[in-house]
Order: C-alpha cells, then sequence, then structure tokens
C-alpha cells in the first residue's frame, strides 16, 4: 500500500505559474499544464481537489486536478470550451497560450476520497471525468477495490481513454448515442456492495439521477460535485452585519445583497469565481455568529460546525457575523 497523500489545506495562498503546453483529449477538451514560474515543486494536491485559474480577462475559474501527488512537479487541469462560458473556458481555448504567466490558488478539496471503503464506485458524465480519474489512479495505486463508470453522448466526447485502459475491465463506457438511453444509475447503485461509496461528477440530470438512485444509501458514502447550481440563487431573509476581524470595519448586508457584493463594493477583496455556491472559492472563515448555509459544497458536518462559509450565497442566521478578514 502506499503511503497516504498529505491533507490539501493550501487556502487563500497564491502560485505564480507558466502555461507549459497544451493539448487536445477531446474536439472540445484540453488538458493546460501548469509549472512553478520558481522551478519550485508545487503545494501537494490530493484526488478531487481544485484550483482556481485567475485568468488575463480578470475572471476566475474553479477547474478539477487530473493528479494528486506529495510534490508535484505540475498542475493538470482538463477544461471543456462551453458554448455557453461565462468567459472562462472560452478565454482558455482561445486566448491562453503556452508560455503565458498566471496566478491559481493553492489546492482545495471539496470533494475528498475516502481511501478505506471497502469498495468504491465512481461515476463521471462528460468532464466530470477530470476528478474521477484522478481517484481511480489513486485507488488503484493503493490497491483498492473500484469500478468506474465513464457515461457521455458520443463517442467522440470520451476522453483520457488511454489513461483509463490501464484499469481494465473495472471501467465501463456508456455512449448514450449507441445505447440509445443514458446510463441507469439506479442499476449501477443498486449492484454495488453495501457499505460502497459512491462518488459522481456531471451534468445535472446525471447528478438528479444519481441522488435519486442514492436516495437509500448512508448519507456519508453518497459524494458529488457540481458544474453548477442545483437551484437559483436565494437571496431572501432579513439584513445583518458583517464584522471584519482584521480591521473592525463593519458592513451592513440588505435583504437581496450577497455578502460577497458588499464587500466588493467596499473594496474587500474575496476571490470568486461561480457566485452560485459550488465552487468553495469564496470560502471565508467564520469567528462568531450563526451562518445560515446556502452553498452546495459543504457536507453537513462542517455546516454544523460554524467555522466557515462560502459568502457569495450563504447568509447571517444572526444579527451580526465576525469573519477572518
Amino acid at each position: 500500500m502506499n503511503a497516504p497523500l498529505p491533507s490539501t489545506a493550501t487556502q487563500g495562498a497564491r502560485l505564480q505559474v507558466r502555461l507549459q503546453s497544451v493539448s487536445y483529449v477531446t474536439r472540445d477538451i484540453q488538458v493546460f499544464e501548469f509549472v512553478s514560474t520558481s522551478g519550485a515543486a508545487l503545494p501537494a494536491t490530493t484526488p478531487g481537489a481544485h484550483v482556481d485559474v485567475h485568468l488575463g480577462n480578470g475572471i476566475t475559474r474553479s477547474y478539477s486536478l487530473l493528479q494528486a501527488e506529495v510534490s508535484p512537479e505540475r498542475y493538470l487541469v482538463g477544461v471543456k470550451r462551453d458554448p455557453n462560458s461565462r468567459g472562462g473556458s472560452r478565454y482558455m481555448h482561445e486566448q491562453l497560450r503556452v508560455g503565458a504567466q498566471l496566478e491559481l490558488s493553492g489546492p482545495r478539496n471539496h470533494f475528498p476520497l475516502v481511501e478505506d471503503a471497502a469498495h468504491t464506485v465512481l461515476i463521471a458524465g462528460g468532464i466530470g471525468i477530470t476528478p474521477i480519474l484522478c481517484m481511480a489512479e489513486r485507488l488503484d495505486a493503493i490497491g483498492a477495490s473500484f469500478e468506474l463508470w465513464y457515461a457521455s453522448r458520443s463517442r467522440a466526447d470520451l476522453g483520457f481513454l488511454a489513461a483509463l485502459a490501464r484499469f481494465g475491465e473495472r471501467v465501463r463506457l456508456h455512449v448514450d448515442e449507441e445505447a440509445g438511453t443514458v446510463l441507469d444509475l439506479g442499476a449501477v447503485v443498486a449492484a454495488a456492495p453495501e457499505g460502497s461509496h459512491f462518488y459522481c461528477c456531471g451534468p445535472a440530470p446525471m447528478l438528479a439521477a444519481y441522488e435519486a438512485a442514492t436516495a437509500g444509501r448512508a448519507p456519508g458514502t453518497v459524494h458529488l460535485e457540481r458544474f453548477g447550481a442545483s437551484q437559483p440563487l436565494a437571496l431572501g431573509g432579513d439584513g445583518f452585519v458583517v464584522q471584519l476581524a482584521r480591521s473592525g470595519v463593519e458592513l451592513r448586508v440588505p435583504a437581496g445583497a450577497t455578502i460577497l457584493q458588499v464587500l466588493q463594493e467596499n473594496g474587500v477583496a474575496v476571490d470568486s469565481s461561480c457566485e452560485a455556491g459550488i465552487c468553495g472559492c469564496c470560502e471565508v472563515a467564520v469567528l462568531e455568529g450563526e451562518v445560515d448555509h446556502r452553498d452546495e459544497v459543504l457536507t453537513a458536518s462542517q455546516r454544523a460546525s460554524n467555522t466557515s462559509m462560502m459568502v457569495c450565497c450563504s447568509r447571517a442566521k444572526c444579527e451580526r457575523l465576525v469573519l477572518d478578514l
């Protein structure tokens, strides 16, 4: 068995990197290789981790890492060009060139892998294969029992097939156009032994089917990561005050506004990307007060601990929150 990987805990770090290479995986997926501009090793990564890429057009986007290593010399992210891109994937595919220097966040992991499960079922749809492939490689390296289901609409959209081939019959491919239907997640989950852990990353319809299929499984064994919010951002509720612990400044957050918006309007820099509570980019430590969590990142136990929040969407259940800003 391989030694355990260190935890991914570099929240707030900024890494200066250079784009070393770009390679095509499918007709609309490219892999971007980043290396440190100093030549030093990058911070350790764990399966399911992602980095925030700070792009030259002023926006930030989160992408899953394709490898988990103790002392990586490079970071690899797979990016699918989205026809409805808000500027992230389009910029990376069309404007980012080899040699470009930019900033990444340190890796964070809100989709961690439980390595000692008796059996693991990995499910990916489309570009959702990126964190799932990383998990499969780790499970294979430590000799753990797993199976991987990878679905796409067409065979041309299946990526990373050479890497997946190393896992042999543990990988099952499903092409909607050829099968005439989508992957039957109910059957996949029903066939898994009791005590299995499940992981899914894919488009919204797949995640909805996955949640329905795993509804009867123990909540602690069911894990997912979203591309987009499952429901519109809810801004209802009374106004409240946020106090910035480092400066003592107090800011009023009115009904209908987010903490992130108020912070940005007052010149307080906080990283943000999705602004929908799904990427974890805007996570801020909470020092005092009770949070009304509205994100889709934190687990139930993390919410109960009341030690951090996503300021793009979550609010307060009290008159005042004290944030570590």
